[in-house]
């Protein structure tokens, strides 16, 4: 498989360089020139995650060796990152199943890529025959940095540099990054949202100014712009279909719908991917909260960042940009790289675009829309745990409460909710919703949630709070760029 530009098909690569580059020179995003993949589940039954890993992963980036994608997979997936021998364990629940994301080792659905993804890039950069040092550059709105430190702490080679939004993540979130390990990782706060942070890892790739700095080291990203990080999240959807096929929930060759609650459009364009590739998906509901920009698209056809800011308790959903929506209008337009080059000029110089009707027409065929407020979300955290006793985070909160939506529509297909974080990543709220329980402190937040509970608290969140910060550099949003280039400069002069 070979991957192009959603702004141009002047030229295509293999999945390696894509991986290095993460970022294309004109500002795409990369994407499967041809998207012919066939993957049959039936074909994959009975498999464990990481065989199933190994056969989805050897079809997207085919210039990889069966032995490397293999080792790969076996070094990612296992007992010492994961604590569920399942690796992605459903919960059933009145309407349906949540796919825990969430048993990787910063208890967000962001490990199943990027405990991965280091090995990936690895074996590209040494398969392209590449040498000297890779700086990636990373924004977050409040997982994927964790995350990303986690899987690249003492890489060999690699820098890792994290931005994300001083005022826009959880209180443990926040504390997760700031006490990351590794001499080789980076994290500093703006003073801004995580569009801004995004906005300086997209410019930096564009920047000459950075790639002057950039002596003997190669920019890639850890973000789900990088084909890398997008490809292994397709893994969950076919193993969610397998596992409900296993249980008796479906038959196989049922379609199944898949509630997924969104931010960067990367986890539900994974979604869409699965899909083309073979599996039964009927719809792909991308779940919003009050940052409703795609629910608003996907009804109206047009895009706008023009609109109010929100700050949420769903903070890795705090997003008005979202990037993966560029690569899904490529592939639903044929790959049509002059229309998507004109939607983002248009996004970029006046905040605002609308697709064709045609387009829209074809895109709405896959996927619907919903969003819900704070009340509505803290009360769908309420409701579970009263009636059910299953404990979520305010993300998948927003995505069950989309999926009430759905069925409200007098759709009865049998569904999956992507749960994307364990619910003691947001302890505060989520302790506040289900009691009359309050404190200031988040780790108070988190015993008390526990002992209310019964539950576990996660060993990687329960060590947060002895560790020290390390990281406290906070910058404007405006000096990101040249935060970057004296990064470049320093690891040049190294």
């Amino acid at each position: 498989m070979l991957y192009t530009s959603t702004r141009s098909k002047n030229s295509t690569c293999p999945s390696q360089e894509a991986i290095v580059q993460g970022l294309c020179s004109d500002g795409g995003l990369y994407a499967p020139a041809d998207l012919n993949v066939k993957v049959s589940p039936e074909a994959l039954r009975g498999m464990s995650y990481q065989k199933i890993a190994e056969t989805i992963l050897k079809e997207y980036l085919s210039d990889f060796s069966t032995e490397t994608i293999q080792r790969c997979v076996t070094s990612a997936y296992c007992s010492e990152k994961f604590d569920d021998p399942q690796i992605v364990p459903l919960t059933g629940f009145s309407d349906g199943v949540f796919t825990d994301l969430w048993h990787g080792p910063t208890s967000a659905f962001k490990d199943l890529a990027l405990t991965i993804m280091p090995y990936l890039l690895t074996a590209s950069y040494q398969g392209i025959g590449k040498t000297g040092k890779i700086a990636i550059l990373t924004a977050t709105s409040g997982d994927t940095g964790k995350a990303a430190l986690s899987g690249f702490a003492d890489v060999e080679n690699t820098y890792v540099t994290v931005f994300y939004p001083e005022n826009g993540v959880s209180a443990i979130q926040k504390k997760q990054m700031k006490t990351s390990r590794g001499a080789n990782v980076c994290v500093i706060g703006v003073n801004g949202n995580f569009d801004d942070c995004q906005r300086t890892v997209k410019e930096a790739f564009a920047s000459e100014y950075v790639k002057n700095a950039c002596r003997g080291v190669t920019l890639s990203s850890a973000n789900s712009i990088n084909i890398g990080r997008l490809v292994p999240q397709i893994v969950y959807y076919y193993s969610t279909y397998l596992n409900l096929v296993e249980k008796g929930r479906i038959k196989m060759n049922d379609e199944v719908t898949f509630v997924v609650p969104t931010g960067n459009f990367g986890d539900v364009l994974a979604g869409y991917l699965a899909k083309k590739s073979g599996l039964p998906i009927h719809r792909l509901i991308v779940a919003s909260n009050s940052n409703n920009v795609l629910t608003d698209f996907l009804k109206t056809g047009t895009y706008s960042r023009n609109r109010p800011f929100h700050e949420t308790i769903s903070p890795s959903m705090d997003i008005l940009v979202s990037s993966n929506l560029e690569r899904l209008l490529f592939l639903e337009s044929g790959n049509d790289s002059g229309l998507v080059s004109t939607l983002m000029k248009q996004l970029d110089e006046k905040g605002e675009y609308t697709v064709p009707a045609s387009l829209l027409d074809s895109i709405q065929n896959t996927f619907r829309g919903f969003w819900c407020t704070e009340e509505d979300c803290r009360k769908e955290i309420r409701a579970l745990w009263e009636e059910e006793q299953i404990l979520i985070d305010p993300h998948t909160a927003v995505a069950r409460n989309a999926l009430r939506q759905y069925r409200a529509e007098g759709n009865s297909e049998y569904a999956a909710v992507l749960s994307t974080a364990s619910p003691f990543k947001f302890s505060r709220d989520v302790l506040s919703c289900i009691s009359a329980y309050e404190p200031e402190d988040d780790f108070d937040a988190m015993h008390q949630l526990a002992e209310i509970t019964g539950r576990r608290i996660p060993a990687g969140l329960a060590e947060l709070e002895m560790l020290e910060e390390r990281f406290h550099t906070v910058i404007e949003k405006n000096q990101g760029i040249e935060t970057i280039a004296a990064k470049m400069r320093e690891l040049s002069d190294d």
